[in-house]
């Protein structure tokens, strides 16, 4: 028998939204989107990763909807967002589209953060109307453009075609993940997570990843596999910052080494030192940290611009980093 699909108490239980309403992407799919947070407020916009929900963002959430409205979904899918009939990246920037038409008020400003498949999201809607009008700035965390199987270092083999074939092969497996079991929450951390990530942390994870239906699961990994955006981040010209782990196995910092190459207007680059790809929950102050730091910068209350000032500050991270 399955458990929660989240944490229930703590850090990592999902906060209850202010409102909760559907936003209807082009080809009609139906995306459950969360608020929370003050009106009026400077806004950020979720975006999770394959396998994931909106609780994955629990800890970004509690934080910064003190001060901010903050906008969460769920990715086609997931969470409580029904399967939509295509797969995509075109999909998940016309579900983005449809998020931001109906969350932010016309020719409002938002930071815009995306994890793993949320931030290949970002990638694919850089160039939209929608993602022009309401992109203040981003942050891309654990995430990467292209290559993401062969890059991939979940299998401990030397990189070639047998690691990247033995590494498509589980990532795309149709076989369901079954229960959170001692087993299951060791497995998940060691391809997913930092050595030191505690255990309250892994098994949160775990009911997130294991409540995603494994049809849904086998039907994203073939998109990753494919996966080519670097067209996408040339057109990312918002100012984006990156952030890493130094222990991802998923997507190795190779990628945000790549990202970091290719922006456009990038604003600030940081790897954290032993954490894994999963970067909001392992790492959950230094991601916030970030998107305030943009908000600050780049995304404040209507009448007032991100000046030379914020925009110094993000560089000086960048340095520091």
């Amino acid at each position: 028998m399955r458990g929660p699909t989240h944490a229930e108490h703590g850090a990592y239980a999902p906060p209850a939204p202010v409102r909760e309403l559907l936003a209807t992407s082009a080809d009609g799919a139906r995306l459950h989107v969360e608020v929370h947070g003050p009106e009026g407020a400077p806004a950020v916009v979720l975006a999770h990763g394959w396998t994931c929900s909106t609780a994955f963002w629990a800890a970004q959430i509690r934080d910064l909807a003190a001060d901010h409205r903050v906008v969460a979904y769920d990715q086609r899918g997931h969470g409580r967002s029904p399967a939509g009939a295509v797969c995509s990246t075109d999909a998940l920037a016309d579900d983005l589209e449809a998020v931001l038409a109906a969350t932010l008020e016309r020719g409002e400003r938002a930071v815009l953060v995306g994890h793993s498949m949320g931030g290949m999201t970002l990638m694919a809607a850089s160039g939209r109307p929608r993602f022009t009008e309401h992109a203040a700035a981003a942050l891309l965390c654990s995430t990467g453009s292209t290559r993401l199987v062969a890059e991939s270092r979940v299998v401990p083999l030397r990189a070639g075609r047998l690691r990247t074939r033995i590494t498509g092969a589980v990532l795309g497996s149709r076989a369901p993940l079954g229960p959170v079991t001692p087993l299951a929450r060791r497995i998940l951390k060691y391809a997913t997570m930092g050595a030191g990530s505690s255990p309250l942390v892994v098994d949160a994870c775990a009911r997130i990843v294991h409540a995603c239906p494994r049809s849904v699961r086998h039907a994203w990994s073939a998109v990753l596999e494919s996966l080519d955006l670097d067209h996408g981040v040339r057109e990312l010209r918002v100012p984006t910052a990156v952030i890493a782990g130094t222990a991802d196995r998923l997507t190795p910092v190779v990628h945000a080494r790549a990202l970091v190459a290719l922006l456009p207007n990038c604003v600030g680059s940081t790897e954290l030192a032993g954490v894994g790809h999963m970067t909001p929950m392992e790492a959950p102050e230094a991601v916030t940290a970030r998107i305030r730091e943009l908000v600050t910068a780049y995304a404040r209350p209507a009448g007032r611009t991100g000046g030379a000032d914020g925009i110094d500050g993000i560089d000086a991270i960048k340095e520091g980093a």
